[in-house]
C-alpha cells in the first residue's frame, strides 16, 4: 500500500512495551492500517488473544496485525519506534535495510538522544517526540492506562521535517483521538520531559511509589527538588529554554498522575533492564562534560544501576 506524503499510511510500530501498544491499540481501534512489531511473549500473546487496553474503567480487545521482524515495516510510510532507549540504535540498524526511502520515522520514547541515534542509523526523515502517558504493562500485549495520551512532535535541526508532514501526523494521529502538539523547539520540549523523568522515575523505581505518594513526602520532594535545580542548571549551560515555574510544572505530574509507577519502578519491578543510562545517568554525563556538579542525579543514577545490576547479573 503506497500514499503520498500528505497520508503517512500504512504504520508500523516497532516495541510491544507500554508505549508502544498503547498507540498501536488506539491506531487500530480507529482502523488504521498499523501493524505492532514485538517478540516472544508480546508476540504469542498477540496472535493468541489480540491486544487489550484497561481505561476508564472499561477493557477493550483490539484485533492487531502482529508480527515479529523488523521486515514487517517494509510498506510502512509511517514507522514509530517505541524501544528503550538503550535499544535505538539496534532496532535503527534492524530496521535500516526493510524501511522505504520515504517513511516518516517517530521516536515515541524517554530521554534526549534518541532523535539523533535514529537520524545517524537511518536516511529516511525522523521526528522526535514527547510523549505524556501514563500506562503500566500489565501483561504480555496488556496495558493498563491511567492517564494522558498526548505527543509533541518538532523537527529536528539536523535533518529538517517540512510543515506539512508535521501536519500529516497531527491529522493521522487525530483519527485516532491522539492530541499532538508541533513544537518549534522540539529539544526544549525533550529536555523538559526529561527533568519530569529525572524527578519522578529513579525515586519511584527505589521506593517502588506512585508520583502522590512521592511528592507527599517532603522529605522526598526536597529531593526531586534538587534534581530540578540540577537540571535547570545544566539546560542554561546547552542555552536550552525550560520555561518559567519549572519545579511547579514538574512536581504538578503528580496531580496529573497520582497513582502512576515510573517505567523505570516497573522495570526494577519486573526485573528487566531500566532506562536510568539516559535519563539521570544523562544528566550526571552531561554535567561532568560542562564541569557542572550534579550530586543528587548522580546518586540517583547510582543507586538504580545498583538495584539493576544485583538483578540482572544472576
Amino acid at each position: 500500500m503506497r500514499t503520498n506524503a500528505l497520508l503517512p499510511l500504512p504504520v508500523a510500530v516497532i516495541g510491544a512495551g507500554a508505549v508502544g501498544c498503547y498507540y498501536a491499540g488506539l491506531l487500530a481501534q480507529a482502523a488504521l492500517p498499523v501493524t505492532l512489531i514485538g517478540r516472544g511473549a508480546a508476540f504469542a500473546a498477540l496472535k493468541a488473544h489480540g491486544l487489550r487496553i484497561e481505561s476508564g474503567g472499561h477493557t477493550n480487545t483490539i484485533p492487531i496485525q502482529a508480527a515479529d521482524t523488523p521486515a514487517a515495516a517494509r510498506d510502512a510510510a509511517l514507522v514509530l519506534v517505541c524501544v528503550k532507549s538503550s535499544d535505538t540504535a539496534e532496532a535503527a540498524r534492524a530496521l535500516k535495510p526493510y524501511l522505504r526511502p520515504d517513511a516518516l520515522v517517530v521516536g515515541l520514547q524517554n530521554g534526549v538522544t534518541n532523535g539523533d541515534e535514529l537520524l545517524a542509523g537511518l536516511p529516511q526523515q525522523v521526528v522526535p517526540a514527547a510523549v505524556y502517558v501514563a500506562t503500566v504493562l500489565a501483561g504480555p500485549a496488556h496495558v493498563q492506562h491511567h492517564g494522558g495520551g498526548a505527543l509533541v512532535i518538532g523537527s529536528p535541526r539536523g535533518r529538517p521535517v517540512s510543515q506539512a508532514q508535521l501536519n500529516a501526523l497531527v491529522s493521522l494521529f487525530s483519527k485516532a483521538n491522539i492530541p499532538v502538539t508541533v513544537s518549534e523547539d522540539i529539544r526544549a520540549v525533550l529536555w523538559g520531559k526529561l527533568v519530569v523523568n529525572c524527578a519522578y522515575n529513579a525515586l519511584s523505581a527505589i521506593t517502588q511509589n506512585d508520583y502522590g505518594t512521592l511528592v507527599a513526602a517532603q522529605p522526598i520532594r526536597s529531593v526531586m527538588q534538587a534534581v530540578i535545580q540540577e537540571a535547570a542548571t545544566v539546560a542554561r549551560a546547552l542555552d536550552i529554554d525550560l520555561g518559567e515555574s519549572l519545579e511547579d510544572r514538574v512536581l504538578a505530574v503528580s496531580k496529573m498522575m497520582p497513582k502512576q509507577l515510573s517505567s523505570t519502578a516497573q522495570d526494577v519491578a519486573r526485573q528487566r533492564p531500566t532506562e536510568i543510562d539516559h535519563l539521570n545517568g544523562h544528566l550526571a554525563r552531561e554535567g561532568r562534560r560542562l564541569g557542572i556538579p550534579t550530586p543528587v542525579n548522580s546518586t540517583l543514577h547510582a543507586l538504580v544501576r545498583q538495584l539493576e545490576d544485583g538483578y540482572l547479573k544472576h
